[in-house]
């Protein structure tokens, strides 16, 4: 196994990736399925070292194929070996049909798919659907797929848990609940999206030895990003640093009763570096917040005018969090949009873009799936179905750097490339969260980081913040308790 890449790619580009490694590197196509088996067979001995009764559960494609080398080798082994059958091995074509029959020739032997065999295995390989399913499961498929998840026994899928959507990372109407997953050649955009991430388990890669010129001749479709490798990014401070050198972060928001929304922005902004910080608000939160966090200038703002001298010092905009949408709020953000300034939009100010949608430019989005529905003219559901497509077209009619928020957030620039966070855990859906990331970002788009850069880090320090956090427990986390670790890790 080799380190996970950084490369995401389409069921169709890794075809493609496959094709030209076996056409026009010489690479026999039986002998990369040989690769494949193996590779899964040394993750599953490495995983369960204990294991000694497989139960490898073949369809009809090349991921059966894979699924008869693993059987073969593990035969090999001395382990004990079953194979339960969904497509009759004499019905198997081409390199899986070879694979079956070298596993054949080593004693394998294999059955029609039952479930009461499988609680007798110590793992359950899933070799029944390749990354080229786009149908609906169902029938006799779909039933075999809910006993191998019923079962109280490990499953180690095969290159993707079968009945998830290789490009969306969606469930195909049920899945394989891996354990962990073995992906070969190129890693699937969906292993690290919507429904992907809980079906996956860990993601293993082997490239299976496929020569890196290869490679090159496939564009990539998504860069998947982590704070340790964007951190570097952040310059070091010089000596002589002043605040003047970090910019002026300005918060716009906490309308009645949700000031604790624009402090956690305002705070987050701070924690990552802004050398100066101020929240727009209504004055009847002011006296309290400055109160709680002192070091966060506090401007009580009533209208236009007071919104227009606030803005006077600011290097950079962030306006959503607990902006509400009534008329003080439409009037804040329509002197939001108006300023030349870079601007960070949430929340509620995207209820109010969606309302009237434009196109300033040089500015941030950072949706959630609802509010992404909105600003599309679609559903939640519709959004989750297509998250890269959704980011993709957000970022087009907007023209804006859009962070997509969720489960595999997802950055996509002006031009449409697409950037997506592995990081990141359940403890994350709680009120705030939201609020904490446009205060990183906007913290950061303050210290001179472009827009791309800075959504990219944002998103990646927030995700990598909230799995240290993790560490003691994901329930229970609080957004405050993310920005306590902010520090640290911009340091």
């Amino acid at each position: 196994m080799s380190q996970l890449p950084y490369t995401l790619y389409r069921a169709a580009d890794v075809r493609e990736l496959d094709r030209i490694a076996i056409h026009e590197f010489g690479i026999p196509a039986i002998e990369l399925m040989n690769r494949a088996g193996a590779a899964v067979f040394d993750e599953l001995c490495s995983c369960w070292p204990e294991a000694r009764h497989l139960i490898i559960v073949c369809g009809g494609g090349n991921n059966a194929g894979d699924g008869y080398v693993v059987a073969r080798l593990a035969k090999e082994k001395g382990l004990t070996v079953s194979v339960l059958a969904l497509v009759d091995p004499a019905e198997l074509k081409g390199d899986a049909k070879t694979a079956c029959s070298a596993a054949q020739a080593a004693g394998v032997l294999a059955a029609d798919f039952d479930v009461d065999v499988l609680a007798k295995a110590d793992v359950v390989v899933d070799a029944i659907f390749g990354t080229g399913l786009d149908r609906l499961v169902e029938g006799r498929w779909a039933e075999a797929i809910c006993a191998i998840n019923a079962v109280n026994v490990p499953v180690l899928s095969v290159d993707i848990p079968s009945g998830l959507h290789a490009d969306s990372g969606c469930m195909l109407g049920h899945a394989i609940r891996a354990a962990a997953t073995v992906s070969f050649i190129g890693l699937k955009q969906g292993l690290f999206s919507a429904d992907g991430v809980d079906h996956c388990g860990p993601v293993r890669f082997d490239d299976l030895g496929v020569d890196a010129a290869v490679y090159q001749q496939v564009d990539v479709a998504c860069e998947r990003i982590d704070w340790l490798t964007l951190r570097s990014q952040l310059p070091a401070r010089r000596k002589s640093a002043h605040k003047g050198l970090y910019g002026h972060t300005l918060i716009i928001g906490g309308n009645h009763g949700m000031a604790g929304a624009v402090r956690l922005a305002a705070e987050a902004a701070a924690r990552v570096g802004s050398g100066l910080t101020s929240v727009a608000t209504r004055p009847d939160h002011v006296v309290a917040m400055a109160a709680a966090r002192p070091e966060v200038m506090w401007q009580p703002v009533a209208d236009a005018a007071g919104m227009r001298k606030a803005m006077q010092h600011a290097t950079v905009i962030a306006i959503g969090p607990g902006l509400g949408q009534d008329a003080w709020a439409c009037e804040l953000f329509e002197v939001a949009l108006q300023s030349h300034l870079p601007l960070v939009v949430d929340a509620d100010a995207l209820n109010l873009l969606a309302q009237e949608p434009s196109q300033r430019g040089h500015w941030i989005i950072t949706p959630h799936p609802g509010e992404a529905g909105r600003l599309l003219g679609c559903s939640s559901a519709d959004i989750n179905q297509q998250r890269f497509e959704s980011a993709g077209a957000l970022a087009e009619k907007f023209h804006a750097v859009t962070v997509l928020k969720g489960a595999g957030s997802l950055v996509c620039d002006e031009h449409g490339a697409l950037s997506l966070c592995s990081d990141g855990n359940p403890g994350m859906a709680t009120g705030g969260m939201g609020d904490v990331l446009t205060g990183i970002i906007a913290g950061l788009v303050a210290q001179g980081l472009d827009l791309d850069a800075a959504a990219r880090m944002g998103v990646a320090l927030h995700a990598a913040a909230a799995d240290k956090v993790a560490e003691t427990g994901a329930r229970g986390m609080l957004a405050g308790d993310v920005l306590k670790v902010l520090r640290v890790l911009v340091n």
